[in-house]
């Protein structure tokens, strides 16, 4: 790669050079800015710092005025080559440092997810990736449509964006299993907010989960855990997007927390509903839509694509069969229940 810069900017730059040989005078803020820019664009195209130097150099020999060509030749050639060195160097040191970087970055995300290090440790190391773990922090986990590593470009635009809107709050943007993870202080919920927003955005169908803040450098494990546990759910229950608040859904870890209570509870209340025609499943499903839909039927049948006449026939048959009836508050508790448990523990496909 011997071309760093454009040649409409190495143009530009010899025409300058001219003038301030003839007259003397420095260059001005609007070209000094054109070189930054021109300086950008080339960085973002992928062209390396030592061959920028080198073009410059020798574009700088070549625009050299005519009668002092020949006392300057040679120095300027040294130069060009001291410079080039120089740069060589500086860019070998450079990528082994972002190497470096890289590497103690995804170790440490590692430990401070898994809490596999010892906490003081975490906690000092954890001042370098800008976070103070002395303090509360929320964990939000986003999953898209597909994988993302760190050098993604969705990850890349959502971290640009945060950087923007945020400057240095002590946030933290990783990839964990193609999932983005993003670590914020507990107190502040706009971060997470627009974290979300950007996301959903960059992504286009991500589901976010944000788990509650905890403080402590534990506190990070416990908040991407319950994240992780609400994706999870989401999936088992098909729950809504695109975003589920941890502190929203604790009901459902109660129910699960006696995993063969609730399978009692779902043998008890929804067996029956075996002895209908075709199994439960239907009616099942006739249930949580009706519960999802608020109780109100037109909107439950529209849910399932029936009639008012149909759903109302399927109440009726569960009414029949289990003895209790969706309409009356005082057994819809009982069946609500019954169904949220039916879905944590996928039955009846389950064979629980």
């Amino acid at each position: 790669m011997t071309q760093a810069v454009p040649d409409s900017h190495l143009d530009e730059y010899t025409r300058v050079l001219a003038q301030v040989a003839a007259t003397g005078r420095r260059l001005s803020r609007d070209e000094l800015e054109a070189c930054r820019l021109a300086g950008e664009r080339a960085a973002e195209a992928g062209h390396g710092l030592r061959a920028a130097v080198r073009a410059h150099l020798a574009a700088t020999r070549t625009a050299w005025p005519a009668g002092a060509l020949e006392r300057t030749a040679t120095v300027l050639a040294a130069v060009e080559q001291a410079v080039d060195a120089f740069a060589e160097g500086h860019e070998r040191a450079q990528r082994l440092a972002v190497r470096q970087e890289e590497t103690a970055r995804r170790e440490f995300i590692d430990d401070l997810l898994y809490g596999r290090s010892d906490l003081g440790r975490l906690a000092e190391r954890a001042k370098h990736f800008g976070l103070l773990l002395s303090h509360a922090h929320a964990v939000a986990v986003a999953q898209g449509p597909v994988a993302y590593s760190d050098g993604d470009p969705v990850t890349r635009q959502v971290d640009s964006a945060l950087i923007h809107r945020f400057g240095d709050r002590r946030i933290l943007l990783t990839t964990k299993e193609g999932r983005l993870v993003c670590v914020a202080p507990g107190d502040e919920d706009d971060v997470l907010a627009y974290f979300v927003r950007q996301t959903c955005t960059a992504t286009g169908s991500a589901l976010v989960a944000i788990g509650r803040p905890h403080p402590g450098a534990g506190g990070v494990v416990h908040s991407y855990e319950e994240a992780l546990g609400a994706l999870d759910l989401a999936g088992r229950m098909d729950l809504p997007g695109p975003v589920l608040r941890v502190s929203d859904l604790l009901v459902f870890p109660v129910l699960t927390r006696d995993r063969e209570a609730l399978a009692d509870l779902v043998a008890g209340v929804l067996g029956p509903l075996r002895r209908a025609r075709g199994g439960p499943a239907v009616l099942v499903e006739t249930l949580s839509a009706y519960f999802d839909s608020g109780c109100v039927s037109a909107e439950a049948a529209r849910r399932l694509r029936l009639s008012v006449r149909a759903l109302t026939y399927r109440l009726d048959r569960v009414r029949q069969l289990t003895g209790s009836d969706p309409a009356d508050p005082v057994h819809r508790y009982t069946l609500q229940t019954a169904v949220i448990g039916a879905r944590l523990l996928d039955w009846p496909a389950s064979g629980l």
